[in-house]
């Protein structure tokens, strides 16, 4: 893969990064403790506010995962290693990164088709 290949994920990936820590920031509030005041609140009102702190909570774990995926996909960039498939040793066919930026094995590895 040549360099400017590289450089053109990295800036992608870091894209990402960015977009997903924004995302993070701005749930902040979805995320914090529901009061348990049931005068100001009704207990319906209460179930659904817990419920959306959940999903909230829930779409952070999703972003935090995605993050470690990117920042592991960066660390392989500067390593030399990105773009080879860490099963095989091949190269990972760049329509492939361009769907998942973060991935770490070919296609045939991925799909357990090479053992």
């Amino acid at each position: 893969m040549n360099d400017a290949a590289l450089e053109d994920y990295r800036k992608r990936l870091e894209a990402r990064r960015e977009e997903l820590k924004l995302l993070s920031s701005g749930a902040k509030e979805a995320r914090k403790p529901v009061e348990l005041d049931q005068q100001s609140v009704g207990r319906l009102s209460r179930q659904d506010a817990l419920q959306q702190q959940a999903m909230a909570n829930a779409q952070e774990a999703r972003r935090a995962g995605e993050l470690k995926k990117i920042d592991a996909a960066l660390a392989r960039i500067e390593e030399g290693d990105f773009g080879w498939c860490a099963e095989c040793g091949e190269a990972i066919d760049p329509k492939r990164l361009d769907i998942d930026l973060t991935a770490m094995l070919c296609a045939p590895c991925a799909g357990g088709l090479r053992r």
